[in-house]
């Protein structure tokens, strides 16, 4: 099933993100706590594409589990700065060949290795969207920044890109994690200034543990963290399990202000962790 007709048929959308295993020998864990979280009232789940293609085989491997073995629609991710065109295209097939109808087209990190040449065939997510869509056959989401992408010289210019990337082909938005509802109101009411009016899901990463959240910060490009949050590290990061606790409140409170904003979807960054994504959705679950 397209996911831009499950947001045409309702909202909001519930949804959560795993990541496959970078060795085969972990992909059995991976497909049991995927299994369990299967049975809790998601619409969708996405699978992410390691750095440089580094899991795309296993990110096939997921996604095809979801959807024949649990009839879950699944969203494959796909990155191509590291990658040709022909490398695309190919991967498209195999996507085809499986029965995945769900790409999230990301343009994904540049690599630091020096001596890896960037094939230079794509520079953004855009390019990836128009070949996705020349190829046909896809329902095609990207991603955005509700606090500008750390790459983008501003927030404007940021969402100047994203129109691009819609107008190339791109069905939905899911945003990477944030923890201020205010900033991602102010970026929705931006996009529907420029007409971008294709449904926007957002990401929420509930963080619960001090390691995580450290290394999250980085990697959500410097989402601000309101004073409600930061008093909750300060209190809780000497006591582990408080803060895995707190870390879980937090994120339902986030959500449920969302979702009282008639926010189109929420996407669950569950780090693979059944246990947490559950505690989540029990409160929630009513809102849906």
């Amino acid at each position: 099933m397209f996911i831009k007709d499950i947001f045409s048929s309702k909202k909001p959308v519930l949804s959560f993100e795993v990541f496959p295993p970078k060795q085969d020998s972990g992909l059995e864990a991976v497909q049991s706590a995927i299994e369990t979280m299967s049975k809790m009232p998601i619409d969708y789940m996405s699978v992410t594409y390691g750095a440089g293609g580094s899991t795309s085989k296993n990110t096939a491997n997921v996604a095809s589990f979801m959807q024949d073995k649990l009839n879950l629609t699944a969203l494959a991710h796909l990155t191509c700065v590291s990658s040709t065109k022909e490398d695309i295209q190919n991967t498209l097939n195999d996507l085809k060949n499986r029965g995945i109808q769900n790409i999230l087209a990301l343009r994904g990190d540049i690599p630091q290795d020096k001596d890896f040449v960037l094939p230079n065939d794509y520079a953004h997510a855009s390019d990836l969207a128009a070949q996705i869509r020349e190829f046909g056959g896809f329902c095609i989401g990207g991603a955005c920044y509700p606090e500008c992408h750390p790459d983008s010289p501003s927030l404007d210019t940021d969402i100047e890109n994203l129109k691009i990337k819609v107008e190339s082909g791109v069905d939905f938005l899911v945003t990477q994690m944030f923890f201020d509802n205010d900033a991602f109101y102010r970026f929705r009411d931006k996009l529907a200034k420029k007409n971008i009016n294709v449904p926007i899901t957002a990401g929420i990463m509930p963080l619960t543990n001090a390691n995580q959240i450290k290394k999250m910060c980085v990697l959500s490009g410097g989402a601000s963290m309101p004073a409600k949050f930061t008093r909750m590290i300060s209190k809780y990061e000497d006591n582990p399990e408080a803060l895995k606790q707190a870390g879980i409140a937090y994120a339902v409170d986030q959500i449920i202000d969302l979702l009282s904003n008639d926010i189109d979807g929420v996407h669950l960054y569950t780090m693979n962790k059944p246990e947490t994504a559950e505690k989540i959705v029990t409160v929630i679950n009513s809102l849906f």
